[in-house]
């Protein structure tokens, strides 16, 4: 008569990795964001505001349509932090009157004009991963889906909160930004912001109408 065969070896359990549980499910709560100061958004955005170290993308329908209104108070209560601002080649030059009635501190506000499209490239990612400023502005219109990913990863090495606006047409290419939102106008003194990504967690897309100033 045979030996009966060995029992198997129980299989070790995988290495837990940060952040998941079985089935790939959130198993913390995401990082605290930068409040918005749109109560109505953040009480839809995970950590209750602006992911910090992340990408934000910012798709307005045109430009000036009250989409630096929508950052206002967050970029405020960033420079009352005496954290830098830095704005990478913007369209035009930051209105210092109306930052300074946003209640930004006009002395932490830095504006970088590159030479073409690949220096505002490497100011961008510098400038993300430097550690520095607490938020970085960019204005890139074409950027590759590599460059992309090196923004992402230099806001998540200097724990900046990255935004960059782009077209709307940049809807429909993916991007491994943390969280992706167009902006529109709505009926005369608000906005609709149009959440279609978010990276940590949250039902979208979602809308929401805000004033254009917060409340």
């Amino acid at each position: 008569m045979s030996p009966p065969a060995p029992s198997p070896a129980a299989r070790p359990a995988p290495p837990a990795l940060p952040g998941l549980t079985r089935g790939g499910a959130p198993g913390a709560a995401p990082p605290p964001g930068l409040p918005t100061g749109f109560a109505a958004l953040d009480g839809r955005l995970p950590g209750g505001g602006w992911p910090v170290g992340a990408l934000t993308e910012v798709l307005p329908a045109a430009p000036g349509v009250g989409e630096l209104g929508l950052l206002l108070p967050a970029l405020a209560r960033l420079s009352r932090r005496g954290r830098w601002l830095a704005w990478i080649d913007p369209p035009h030059i930051p209105y210092a009157p109306a930052l300074s009635a946003a209640g930004v501190d006009l002395a932490r506000v830095v504006t970088v004009r590159p030479a073409c499209p690949a220096d505002a490239l490497w100011a961008a990612e510098q400038a993300l991963g430097s550690g520095a400023p607490g938020a970085v502005l960019m204005w890139l219109p074409q950027v590759a889906d590599r460059a992309l990913r090196r923004l992402q990863l230099a806001a998540e090495r200097g724990r900046a909160w990255g935004v960059l606006f782009r077209p709307p047409a940049a809807e429909g290419v993916a991007s491994p930004a943390a969280l992706r939102l167009a902006v529109l106008p709505a009926a005369e003194t608000g906005l609709e912001v149009r959440v279609f990504k978010c990276r940590q967690g949250g039902a979208v897309p979602f809308s929401r109408v805000l004033p254009l100033r917060p409340a």
